[in-house]
């Protein structure tokens, strides 16, 4: 016999309320039932869960452990119902770094006005298509280089680059700056989810590389001093940080910022949102 999640719920509303019949009348049923459902728990396991005296039921030390892991087993579950029926009413938009950039609140307020009934989430995942294809987010944002074929997707806009500098580096004295100037330094990349890699420059003409894990790496790296950036211009807007200095680009291609969600199934309010997004973009 498998642990079942009612016997769960019996040894947690026992516990909580201090007696079976008291844990009987918290989950509505008998007080048998109750005690049933532990004992039958107990027996799966092949330990005693719970102290018995005429006054008091309290956890054994084995019996606190598995209570523990009962109470985050229950919440998963409930969290999985709520994430099973609220297709409808929650649109999460994932994203790697940058979200929408300086459209990010108006989009939000937008969406507030225009979809009261349909909560919006906005989810950061440091992975390369934003979450979606590990099931965190229904739409998601993205301008690293992915193979769209796998997703619906549509290009929403297009950004230009920036240099992100050390504060006190002597091109922030610049309004603009060049990748032929970057190319003796070195540059921090996320190969994961970041929309720069060394094919900018001219092959052997290139900065040196250092890897980073996410957008906090990436800043912590240039802010002291041993690295430089190039990123999207939606960055600038969403990511400001003292130590850190944005100069454009402006020799560099623009990044594509597209809009993917899955050709299968779409979350009913997709269309809604890439009409927004269009028209804050456009």
């Amino acid at each position: 016999m498998d642990v079942e999640l009612r016997q769960l719920r019996c040894l947690v509303a026992v516990v909580d309320t201090g007696t079976f019949t008291d844990a009987g009348i918290e989950l509505g049923v008998s007080q048998a039932a109750v005690s049933r459902n532990v004992l039958a728990l107990e027996g799966r396991l092949g330990i005693r869960l719970l102290h018995r005296t005429s006054r008091s039921v309290t956890p054994t030390s084995a019996g606190i452990r598995v209570l523990a892991r009962a109470r985050q087993l229950l919440t998963d579950v409930e969290e999985l119902v709520r994430e099973a029926t609220s297709g409808h009413t929650r649109l999460r938009l994932g994203h790697a770094w940058s979200a929408l950039g300086r459209h990010t609140a108006e989009f939000q307020r937008r969406w507030a006005a225009q979809h009261p009934g349909i909560e919006l989430q906005l989810v950061r995942t440091n992975t390369a298509t934003g979450g979606l294809a590990e099931g965190l987010c229904d739409i998601a944002v993205v301008r690293a280089h992915l193979d769209l074929r796998r997703f619906a997707h549509i290009t929403i806009a297009q950004e230009d680059r920036y240099a992100a500098l050390p504060a006190d580096d002597p091109l922030v004295r610049k309004r603009t700056v060049t990748l032929d100037q970057l190319r003796d330094r070195v540059l921090s990349i996320d190969r994961r989810t970041g929309s720069t890699t060394i094919d900018l420059w001219p092959v052997d003409a290139g900065p040196r590389i250092e890897y980073n894990q996410d957008v906090d790496d990436w800043l912590t790296a240039i802010a002291s001093g041993r690295c430089i950036g190039v990123t999207a211009q939606a960055t600038t807007t969403q990511y400001r940080r003292d130590g850190v200095v944005y100069r454009r680009l402006r020799d560099a291609p623009p990044v594509d910022v597209h809009l993917i969600w899955h050709r299968q199934d779409p979350h009913p309010a997709t269309q809604a949102a890439v009409d927004l997004l269009t028209t804050l973009y456009g």
